[in-house]
């Protein structure tokens, strides 16, 4: 397995400028996923591909695309790869 970046939602917050409110509610929806947990803090860990997921969601956001269609667009591109 290649070696990835993980990040803590806080450390996402920091990237992304998103409270970290804002990525539990688009994680709830299914907009982006954790690549595990830690089974002694129960932190959720995430990846630089989350990272770079929410970075699309600003910028879908931005052109005023509503939740539901950028969920839709996320889809469509996760089952072309």
């Amino acid at each position: 397995m290649a070696y990835r970046d993980i990040y803590l939602i806080k450390d996402l917050s920091r990237i992304t400028g998103l409270s970290i409110y804002t990525i539990k509610y688009y994680l709830k929806m299914g907009l982006i996923k954790e690549v595990g947990r830690s089974s002694e803090t129960n932190f959720r860990y995430f990846d630089s591909q989350t990272a770079d997921d929410l970075k699309k969601i600003i910028a879908y956001k931005k052109e005023n695309l509503s939740l539901t269609k950028i969920l839709e667009l996320m889809k469509e591109k996760s089952a072309a790869v």
